[in-house]
């Protein structure tokens, strides 16, 4: 079948940030002349920037957007991840440990690894979980190194990590990038949208946006990066918001900047609240501090004082306030618009998802970019691959504030005694019963991150699959304490992240 229509030659990014200069840089990667693309933002907007952590899948979009890591890292002040520490999640005074990538090893028999440790752990025999995660252990030792690819039988072969990074930094070194391959930025703040009204298969389509000083910036494909405002998608299309407050009750966060300090960790530290959780996340020139809390169970002074009073250094400017709704568009794709990043969605920053929704949304674009028209299945696809993963998103937040067992107020009983969307039940329901993990195709986390988290937070299963029992137990315990030995042995081996980053991607001094 013919594509039906002109041919798509125009883009058009509305909005700048995190989300439209990573639509940017992706798509001018891949689109050559005669495509154009242009990007309108106004800086009298800002940007929200609350995403400074990142999860692994940030790497593919750097290779996607040809984006040189350690220069990167060195314009964006950044920091390398090795997963994040839960504090006071399960119960108070507990803490547990996400870390990425791989636990322990293809095993040398049929069943995972988990149901193997499961096993020896019932027996007394098996080490806390974390002893066979790489990314655990050096977080804890505070060492780093880039995988090793060519160590085929070595944890170090495939080492999961991500990055910390100054979102406004890294949204400027975007543009650059964009800047230099074509991308036209345009200053002005969008007005008014004008739809096609004349009869025929665009009919109703964004015609073009016109700005403040009356100029119409016209095109074939809108990208609305324009946030929680939606003004392409919500103001213009009238897509309806899908509310997720009631599984995901936080809707505000204080934001606040901290001085340094050593030694420079590799991981980010999510810790549990009185009614929401307090982000520390380590930069080069500074610490990101956040307090996301539930406006209905705290004040916002005593959001803003809980966080002051528990920063690790002092703070180097006042806190920022950023209300959000925790919730999905109807669609992401309507017509001719696609909302990419808050415009589309947003699942609060636990866990750091947001980036890599963003980076889902144009990477699925560039997939499915179309030649001319508008395919109704085309646009139907995107949009169910897109609600399934805002909502394997959603049901893993979900999973840390239900599976709490605080005694500390309303906000964590509220929370434990909710009801959890039906998937998030079955899911929790097969581990409950033998430790099975399963995977869904559009998850974003997969087996060994809900593992850490179902264990960190005390769901405990009732017993392990059975072909787990038909390995010797003598035999298992030695393979497991090899897998251990292995892991540490790397670990020692590993430089100070400090040191690493310091030979690796220094950044220059902030003025």
């Amino acid at each position: 079948m013919e594509n039906w229509g002109k041919p798509l030659r125009k883009v058009v990014i509305v909005g700048g940030g995190a989300a439209g200069w990573m639509s940017a840089a992706a798509l001018s990667a891949v689109l050559k002349p005669p495509y154009e693309i242009r990007l309108v933002e106004s800086e009298e907007i800002g940007i929200i920037g609350v995403g400074e952590a990142t999860i692994p899948l940030i790497r593919m979009f750097n290779d996607l957007a040809r984006i040189d890591e350690a220069g990167f890292l060195k314009a964006t002040q950044g920091t390398f991840k090795l997963g994040i520490e839960f504090v006071n999640w399960g119960r108070q005074g507990e803490r547990y440990f996400h870390g990425f990538g791989r636990i322990g090893k293809e095993p040398l028999w049929p069943l995972d690894f988990t149901q193997y440790w499961l096993r020896l752990r019932a027996l007394g025999r098996a080490q806390p979980i974390d002893a066979y995660v790489i990314s655990c252990m050096a977080a804890k030792a505070n060492r780093f190194m880039l995988p090793q690819p060519q160590m085929q039988n070595s944890p170090m072969a495939d080492l999961g990590y991500a990055y910390h990074f100054d979102a406004s930094l890294y949204a400027r070194h975007l543009r650059a990038l964009s800047e230099q391959r074509g991308v036209r930025r345009t200053e002005g703040k969008v007005v008014r949208v004008l739809l096609d009204e004349e009869p025929g298969p665009t009919q109703g389509h964004v015609r073009a946006v016109q700005l403040q000083g009356g100029e119409l910036v016209e095109g074939d494909l809108f990208l609305d990066c324009t946030g929680f405002a939606g003004l392409l998608t919500d103001k213009a299309l009238g897509v309806g918001f899908e509310d997720w407050s009631h599984w995901l009750p936080c809707d505000r966060a204080w934001a606040v900047p901290s001085e340094s300090m050593k030694p420079l960790l590799p991981y980010t530290r999510a810790t549990a609240r009185s009614a929401g959780w307090q982000w520390r996340i380590p930069l080069q020139h500074r610490v990101g501090n956040g307090h996301v809390y539930s406006s209905r169970h705290m004040s916002d002074d005593e959001a803003a004082d809980v966080l002051l009073r528990n920063l690790d250094a002092p703070a180097l400017a006042d806190p920022r306030l950023i209300r959000f709704r925790t919730g999905m568009r109807k669609e992401a794709w309507t017509r001719n618009v696609v909302a990419i990043g808050m415009s589309a969605g947003f699942v609060e920053p636990l866990e750091s998802t947001a980036l890599h929704l963003i980076q889902m949304g144009v990477a699925r674009l560039i997939e499915a970019f179309p030649h001319g028209g508008f395919d109704p299945a085309e646009i139907a696809e995107y949009n169910r691959v897109s609600r399934e993963r805002y909502e394997s998103v959603r049901d893993f937040i979900v999973l840390h504030y239900h599976l709490n067992q605080r005694e500390d107020g309303g906000f964590w009983q509220a929370c434990a005694n909710m009801a959890i969307p039906d998937r998030l039940r079955w899911r929790m329901d097969l581990y409950a019963a033998s430790g099975r993990l399963v995977y869904v195709e559009t998850d974003l986390f997969r087996e060994p991150s809900w593992f850490e988290v179902m264990e960190g937070q005390n769901l405990r299963p009732r017993g392990w699959l059975a072909l787990a029992d038909l390995q010797g137990v003598e035999d298992t315990v030695n393979y497991f304490k090899g897998v251990s030995d292995t892991i540490a042995s790397c670990v020692a081996a590993m430089p100070e992240h400090s040191e690493f980053i310091r030979r690796y991607c220094a950044a220059a001094p902030m003025k």
